[in-house]
């Protein structure tokens, strides 16, 4: 599960992101509003945890933007506001629960469960390109109808490269999407292995990985 962090409190957002990854979840970490709002440009979090006060855009415009664009993430606000007010405005705005700092980090990842269980349909419709359907909710693969056998880097290159099909997606975005550090990576040949494996299990699904030299890669039909 991809989780959003934005904090602008750097010991706080490291504490955050840490507990985060120990507990299993990918996280991406940003200090300021905008950088959170291009965040979401680009990815599909399951869940984001955004500060109220942040510079270049408040947590709330944030929240804002994301119900705005059709975002369906999950939103949990953190801040030291807790006048009633203040939280009405926060929930109105779009967000779906709100924390009141100084908090423990136990009740934190506590309603980060708690929304993940939330029936929001979080992660959008089946994804479908050839014969190839997959499905976010269930994180089922098919091909023809029948349940394709993938590993959970292949279903998570293989679900982007389905999102920005026919769009060239770079390395680094593959590296940023499967794995929980990008560097590890982008220093080895660990995607080409994986992406070699994945057109090996796809040779009658209608469909094709093909190699951009010097871009990336691009899903297309066959």
């Amino acid at each position: 599960m991809r989780v959003l962090v934005a904090e602008d409190d750097p010991g706080l957002r490291d504490v955050i992101a840490l507990g985060l990854r120990e507990a299993g979840y990918q996280v991406d970490a940003v200090e300021r509003g905008d950088d959170a709002i291009d965040q979401f440009r680009w990815y599909d979090y399951d869940v984001a945890i955004i500060d109220w006060r942040m510079p270049g855009a408040e947590g709330i415009e944030v929240v804002a933007w994301a119900r705005r664009n059709g975002k369906p993430t999950a939103l949990l606000m953190l801040t030291a506001r807790d006048a009633p007010a203040d939280r009405i405005r926060g929930l109105d705005t779009g967000a779906d629960d709100y924390l009141v700092k100084p908090f423990d980090f136990g009740e934190l990842l506590a309603r980060v469960r708690a929304l993940q269980r939330r029936p929001r349909g979080i992660d959008g419709p089946v994804l479908e390109k050839g014969s190839v359907a997959l499905d976010p909710v269930s994180r089922a693969v098919t091909v023809g109808g029948r349940l394709l056998n993938v590993t959970a880097t292949e279903y998570l290159i293989l679900e982007l490269l389905l999102r920005r099909s026919p769009a060239v997606v770079e390395r680094k975005a593959i590296a940023e999407h499967a794995w929980a550090d990008e560097t590890d990576p982008l220093g080895s040949n660990a995607i080409d292995v994986q992406l070699s494996r994945l057109r090996a299990k796809l040779p009658n699904a209608g469909i094709r990985i093909v190699t951009v030299r010097g871009a990336g890669y691009r899903l297309e039909e066959a």
